[in-house]
C-alpha cells in the first residue's frame, strides 16, 4: 500500500540549515514562524484564530536516511526511531505545536518554531488542552 498527501501550505522560518533549527520549539518560544496555507484550502481555517495553540503536521523533506536506530543527543545511547524525536524516519512526518499569533488571511503568524524554511504542511489541528494535555505522561528514558 502507497499513501499520497498533498502539501496544504508551506511553511516559512528564519531557518535555512538544518543546524539553525532548534531541537524543539518549546525550547525556543520566540522563534517567529508563518504558515501559509494555499488558496484553496483556506476556508478550512475559519475560527483557527480562536485558538491559542495549533499543531502543524509537516514533511520533514530534508531528512537524510531514515534510521531505525540511531543515538540520542540526550545520553549518546542507542535508540529507536519511534522512540525519539529524530527526523530521519520512515514516513518523514513531523509535528510542532504552535501558538497562534495572529490569523491575516491565508496566512498564520506563529512563535515557538522548530522547523526549517519551505517546510510543506500537510495538516494543522487545533491544540485543545483537555485532548492534548497529560500532566502525569511518563517520559521513557528521556526523563532521566
Amino acid at each position: 500500500m502507497s499513501i499520497l498527501f498533498e502539501p496544504i501550505g508551506v511553511i516559512h522560518t528564519s531557518f535555512a540549515t538544518l543546524d539553525q533549527v532548534p531541537s524543539q520549539g518549546t525550547l525556543a518560544p520566540d522563534s517567529r514562524g508563518a504558515v501559509e496555507v494555499f488558496p484553496g484550502f483556506e476556508e478550512g481555517l475559519k475560527s483557527v484564530e480562536t485558538f491559542t495553540h495549533i499543531i502543524l503536521l509537516y514533511h520533514f523533506d530534508r531528512a537524510w536516511e531514515t534510521k531505525l536506530t540511531l543515538l540520542s543527543s540526550q545520553d549518546k545511547l542507542p535508540r529507536g526511531v519511534f522512540a525519539s524525536r529524530h527526523p530521519c524516519r520512515p514516513n518523514g512526518i513531523g509535528f510542532t505545536v504552535a501558538r497562534l499569533l495572529e490569523r491575516v488571511g491565508n496566512r498564520l503568524e506563529v512563535s515557538g518554531v522548530d522547523i526549517l524554511d519551505g517546510t510543506p504542511l500537510l495538516d494543522i489541528k487545533p491544540y485543545m488542552r483537555r485532548f492534548d494535555c497529560f500532566p502525569d505522561a511518563g517520559e521513557g528514558w528521556a526523563a532521566r
